[in-house]
């Protein structure tokens, strides 16, 4: 368990460990089986191997499974995609020996190829544990490939296992309903026949994750990222090219690829009211990649390019599957190529776990420029962790065995007295370092509220906040409607707020009692699904308020305006959602498509404040006015909340 750092607790949930009870002996059939060994001379080499005909191994698989860096550490899962078509894991060992010719080490991998048809991922975390026993024992003794052969025969793709589907449901598919948007008639012209996600079906109550699935981090991914977490879910939702520098051992960051790319993705009840032009597709996780997948991301890049332009229609087809994905590297190179990605982020060294100072990821953009988590993503931030908090301690009271985590927030105190309004709440001082700073508008604003209405206006604007946030974590157990937004009242907002977080995650905590063992996983598996239902919720909002927007809105509303009046948005808040000003131009050409004459929309600051973005935050506009791009074909005029007076807009 990882140590608590400057105060903060670890979001992190132990892993279980494989055992007669937790483990899912239901393993995806495999397409290839190879053995990496590490020669002083010849470098990676390929000492063994089996795959179906067809599929070419030599000269990819031995530098996808190890990435530079692996020597430092004794022990890795990686994960990787090879030709488009399946999914990679492999399991290294880095293992001490007596033989002077390897320099007294012996590092090799025991990997296996899995179709992607069974998932993002194919599944291929269900061989992780056979696949860390060959290698041990093939480290201690080269000679028993007779092992890899039998595994190779008994999993190996057939005719029969190639259509069948695993026995449990799909992470896609969360746990908990996501609730779909209410309105009272469909979209104009918005309908689709086709799925954004891998399924709508749920999970079993007493359904459990099986051991390293890679949901099994998301709550350790919140740990990591803290309130970063939102600004590169968005960028995510914008299908961004997002690329994670990071030091080997790679399993976690390859955890975290998954997980990123999961809570991504566009709910199922949203799909009909989007464009029915507009690209779905999910963000591709491509888990771990290396330098001599540079010109494969380069062709892949450079159709989406001819396609805004309009050069060459046949590569539209090719266009939308070249769009948005999210890898790790251990080579600091494709971190210096900006032209590579859209947003980096930089993990911080392994050994600065241990630090005084918490030491957070960095995020940026192109031309180095930093991204930050706004104020409400940091008021958000704490109302989730405080729901989560109150999952585990619900499940605890109840007798059920819930997953072992430390506490998530400092102290009970700090839960029930900390306001959604302050600058840096208790315990979260260490966050100033990847929070934007309040502005001198918002400082205004709010002062003027407090002196002009003694007080409720804010009482009321922090009451509406906590149910808006509450709500994203509501009743995750049935189909939720969106909160009406309506003036709620002053008598007592904090009181009421933490009632009714309290009173609404208590229905997470209903499910059957097993063994200790079984409703452990159990618990555990509904804590780290109710994250993805939490961001597919908060997408849903995002989505839902823009298509109530646009379906209000006259074709010729904003027609009249001219473009040159219109707010122009800093390029540093352009580049905080990674799009550059040429970016911009070229995605809106390919997004509207030629000869789009429909009209702007406008979005207001109540609008932002219902989507649960930043009033005040130039770069949330930047966000709606993309999004609004990518998913309606529109062109968004987004206004910030001001502080006027008489009239005049001072700030």
């Amino acid at each position: 368990m990882a140590a608590s750092r400057g105060g903060q607790p670890s979001l992190s949930v132990h892993l279980p460990q494989p055992s007669s009870s937790s483990s899912i002996p239901d393993v995806p059939p495999i397409s290839a089986l190879f053995l990496i060994d590490f020669d002083v001379k010849a470098g990676y080499t390929i000492v063994w191997k089996q795959a179906v005909p067809g599929l070419a191994l030599d000269g990819a698989v031995e530098y996808k499974s190890l990435p530079s860096g692996l020597h430092s550490v004794s022990n890795d899962l990686i994960y990787f995609v090879h030709e488009g078509t399946h999914a990679g894991l492999s399991a290294f060992i880095n293992k001490p020996t007596d033989e002077e010719e390897s320099r007294h080490a012996r590092m090799i991998a025991v990997g296996v190829l899995v179709p992607l048809s069974f998932g993002r991922l194919g599944r291929a975390w269900r061989h992780a544990e056979n696949l860390k026993e060959m290698a041990e024992k093939l480290a201690t003794d080269k000679t028993q490939t007779q092992i890899l052969q039998e595994y190779w025969e008994k999993h190996c793709v057939r005719e029969s296992s190639a259509s069948e589907a695993p026995k449990d449901t799909p992470l896609e598919s969360p746990l908990l309903t996501v609730p779909g948007p209410s309105r009272s008639t469909p979209g104009r012209g918005h309908s689709r026949n086709r799925s954004a996600s891998d399924g709508a079906a749920l999970i079993p109550a007493e359904q459990r994750l099986s051991p390293y699935h890679p949901a099994l981090s998301l709550t350790k991914l919140l740990d990591t990222f803290g309130p970063l977490i939102f600004p590169i879910h968005r960028a995510a939702l914008l299908r961004k090219r997002i690329l994670i520098s990071c030091h080997a051992p790679v399993h976690e960051i390859c955890n975290f690829v998954y997980d990123i790319s999961v809570i991504a993705n566009i709910p199922v009840p949203v799909c009909d009211i989007i464009d029915p032009s507009a690209p779905v597709e999910r963000l591709r996780p491509l888990f771990t990649i290396g330098i001599h997948d540079i010109g494969t991301l380069i062709e892949q890049r450079a159709p989406l390019k001819r396609g805004s332009q309009g050069d060459n229609q046949d590569d539209t087809a090719q266009v939308d599957s070249s769009q948005g994905w999210i890898a790790c590297t251990t080579d600091s190179i494709l971190a210096m190529k900006e032209g590579l990605w859209d947003m980096l982020i930089t993990m911080p060294p392994p050994h600065t776990v241990n630090a005084r100072q918490r030491i957070w990821p960095q995020v940026e953009c192109p031309k180095g420029v930093p991204v930050k988590a706004t104020q409400r993503d940091l008021r958000r931030f704490q109302s989730l962790t405080k729901g989560l908090a109150r999952i585990e301690a619900a499940m605890r009271q109840s007798g059920e065995a819930a997953p072992e985590t430390p506490g998530i927030l400092p102290s009970r105190t700090s839960v029930e007295t900390a306001r959604p309004y302050e600058f840096l709440p208790p315990g979260v001082e260490e966050m100033d370092k990847i929070v934007e700073p309040i502005t001198w508008a918002a400082i205004a604003y709010n002062g003027f509220l407090w002196w002009a209405s003694a007080g409720e206006r804010r009482r009321a604007g922090e009451l509406e906040e906590q149910h808006q946030d509450a709500a994203l974590l509501a009743d995750l157990g049935g189909p939720m409607r969106p909160r009406p937004r309506s003036r709620p009242s002053s008598s007592g907002p904090d009181n009421q707020g933490q009632t009714q977080m309290a009173d609404s995650l208590a229905s997470l905590t209903q499910t059957s009692v097993h063994t200790d063992d079984d409703s452990a996983a159990q618990a555990q598996a509904h804590l780290e699904l109710a994250v993805v239902a939490y961001f597919h919720r908060l997408t849903t909002t995002f989505i839902s308020v823009l298509a109530d927007i646009i379906d209000s809105t006259d074709d010729d509303d904003l027609m009249g305006l001219d473009p040159d009046d219109l707010d122009v948005l800093e390029p540093a808040a352009l580049a905080a959602t990674g799009t550059s000003d040429d970016q911009t131009g070229e995605e809106e050409r390919r997004l509207l498509g030629s000869g789009n004459s429909r009209g702007w929309v406008r979005v207001d600051g109540d609008a932002l404040s219902a989507m649960g973005l930043d009033v005040w935050s130039k770069a949330d506009a930047a966000f709606v006015k993309e999004l609004t791009t990518r998913y309606f074909s529109r062109r968004a005029h987004v206004q910030n909340r001001g502080f006027e007076i008489c009239g005049v807009r001072v700030c």
